[in-house]
């Protein structure tokens, strides 16, 4: 694994910390590939209930290196569009990985960064962390999906605002209008993360992968389509042990064990 991602267990919570805190975890290109690499060894350790990324210190991730971008000018544009998809990659990793994730945001997400939290299934962040789509600030314009994140929970009008002027929105306005799940004083994001994916990795595996496809493709999907992925992933839960042992926890009024589950996976 690069020294761009430290990686660490913390019970059943995989913790991936983006590692270039001299730079305010501006991302480097081998973070990447230690990224996707990371996600899918979590995405296949029964073990692993759910993933939280956070950045090293006190900022998330000030997006991507401009003395690197400084000379993609210099490469022809398929050259560049190469550049371009190692990031897009990484967002379709963390949207692909069967287990949550959860970001963990101290400071700020900028660019790139931000686009990396919001890539994620849940959001904590300190309550004095700031969001900007700051690529306008040098010229460029947003990669890394985050206009079609943003286009999610904000106007057209807002996000269009957003991303022609750069400025910042602070995390108590993307809480308020439902991008962040959790608010913390600051230095308190990851513990707050760290527990709500604890709570999440407590949950039926199995299930928790056909949640997080559902709510994923919600947006895109016509209701039909919605309706038919809905009834494909019922038919799949009510045919798992998750779903066994669930409900025959709840007539024995007892909590269910899914953990004990997972166990017999590993």
């Amino acid at each position: 694994m690069s020294d761009a991602l430290l990686v660490r267990t913390e019970g059943a919570v995989r913790v991936l910390v983006n590692s270039n805190p001299a730079a305010r975890n501006a991302i480097r290109p081998e973070l990447y590939d230690a990224l996707q690499t990371a996600l899918l060894e979590a995405a296949a350790d029964p073990a692993i209930g759910a993933i939280v990324l956070v950045g090293d210190g006190d900022f998330f991730c000030a997006g991507g290196d401009l003395r690197a971008l400084a000379t993609r000018r210099e490469l022809v544009p398929s050259e560049r569009r190469l550049k371009i998809e190692r990031l897009h990659e990484t967002i379709r990793a963390i949207r692909a990985c069967p287990k949550p994730v959860i970001a963990a945001v101290e400071g700020g997400a900028a660019g790139a960064g931000l686009s990396l939290a919001l890539a994620c299934d849940m959001l904590v962040s300190a309550r004095d962390a700031f969001f900007a789509m700051a690529y306008v600030k040098v010229g460029l314009s947003p990669d890394g999906g985050a206009t079609a994140f943003l286009s999610q929970f904000l106007s057209r009008q807002l996000m269009t605002e957003l991303c022609l002027l750069g400025e910042r929105l602070t995390a108590e306005r993307l809480h308020a209008l439902g991008a962040v799940n959790r608010l913390t004083e600051r230095g308190g994001a990851l513990a707050e993360a760290l527990a709500l994916a604890a709570r999440v990795a407590d949950g039926p595996a199995n299930a928790n992968a056909r949640i997080k496809t559902l709510c994923a493709q919600a947006g895109s999907n016509s209701l039909g389509e919605q309706l038919d992925l809905e009834a494909q992933l019922m038919v799949e839960s009510q045919g798992d042990d998750e779903a066994k042992e669930g409900i025959a926890a709840f007539f024995a009024k007892r909590a269910p064990d899914f953990k004990l589950l997972r166990k017999h996976q590993e």
